[in-house]
């Protein structure tokens, strides 16, 4: 009997489809003295943290931010100014010691009919082909040497693809195919999609969620041609964001820090100066932007604003006000690097009127 055919034998009755999101239709990892706590990036699939039943998208991968705002205000993620920077799309994860793994097959053998197990994300196999490969140690086509004896009393895990959700639909998540493999304990696998601390790194980025605070404005919402606009952030309204990324099974981590550094402003026209003339305001010493205005500061040129040189005619000009990121990362074994910058864009309505002089 071929390869395909006996990978199909126990998928007749629905056609040799190849799902991944019915956990009833595979055989499960980790019974009932296996159960762990879960944690957060360890979802569905069951309450067991080690399981083949989980969708192809199910991660172990634990991610924790600190920092933010002080505002307790919702967030969005960064946008990267690279736009051809993308997070990874798939990598290796350890999902099963070999006493879990002979479980599964044990009950697969009790239940041959109606049970599969994932070995790649998107290919499962039946009783057959498990009991050859993992048990009997025959090299199936395409899957490389096989195992005796599930590698009972060897120290390390058996791994398997994940598919980043966020990049389901994108053909670079289709290369982490490796047929459920082993690896060796406090190693990671020789394979550019292993979890390394940059692919973690890189993982924390995508996971990044910084505050929406709006600028300070004065005037908020209405300003004077010739006039300026003041534009200021206080110090207490953005902090250094960290993002933890760790693989516990697998002991390694990274943590992604975005520092915030500068803001940019485009008033949203031509007829307009921008304070500096770059419309990027650098972040001061004790992390505040701008200067706040004043009483008396209105014919001043602020350290941070816009001068509208021509009134709206119906339509308000849309401030846009973005600060830019700087993201950097360090991780296990004394790794470190950089990562694109990042940004953050909110837009107020501005309305200019064309008075000459206003009493503040």
């Amino acid at each position: 009997m071929s390869f395909a055919a006996r990978a199909c034998t126990l998928l007749a009755a629905s056609a040799c489809a190849l799902t991944l999101s019915s956990a009833s239709a595979y055989a499960g990892i980790g019974g009932k003295d296996n159960k762990q706590p879960t944690s957060p990036g360890r979802t569905s699939g069951g309450v067991s943290a080690n399981t083949l039943t989980a969708s192809a998208t199910t991660t172990h991968i634990k991610v924790t931010q600190t920092g933010g705002s002080n505002s307790g205000g919702s967030t969005k993620p960064l946008a990267p100014v690279d736009p051809n920077w993308q997070p990874p799309a798939c990598w290796y994860e350890p999902v099963a010691s070999p006493q879990q793994l002979k479980s599964a097959v044990d009950r697969l053998k009790k239940n041959p009919n109606g049970e599969l197990v994932p070995v790649t994300p998107t290919l499962s196999w039946g009783e057959e082909l498990m009991v050859d490969h993992y048990e009997k140690g025959t090299a199936e086509t395409g899957s490389g040497a096989g195992y005796k004896n599930y590698n009972l009393g060897k120290d390390g895990m058996f791994w398997r693809g994940v598919v980043n959700k966020n990049r389901e639909s994108d053909p670079e998540s289709a290369v982490c195919e490796r047929t459920l493999f082993w690896q060796n304990a406090n190693t990671l696998p020789d394979d550019k999609h292993a979890p390394t601390p940059d692919i973690l790194a890189a993982y924390a980025y995508d996971k990044i969620n910084v505050p929406q605070t709006r600028v300070e404005l004065k005037p908020a919402t209405r300003s004077t041609v010739n006039l300026p606009t003041w534009v200021w952030l206080n110090k207490a309204t953005f902090k250094e964001i960290k993002v933890r990324a760790e693989l516990q099974e697998a002991g390694v981590w990274a943590e992604t820090t975005a520092k915030p550094i500068a803001l940019h402003l485009d008033p949203g026209t031509q007829d307009a100066e921008t304070f500096p003339a770059s419309g990027d305001c650098q972040i001061n010493g004790d992390g505040s932007i701008g200067t706040p205005y004043t009483k008396g500061d209105a014919q001043k040129t602020p350290p941070c604003g816009i001068r509208y040189l021509r009134a709206t005619a119906g339509k308000p000009y849309s401030l846009r006000a973005s600060i830019t990121w700087q993201i950097s990362w360090e991780g296990s074994g004394g790794t470190k690097g950089d990562l694109p910058d990042g940004t953050f864009e909110t837009a107020t309505d501005m309305t200019v009127q064309e008075i000459q002089s206003i009493n503040r």
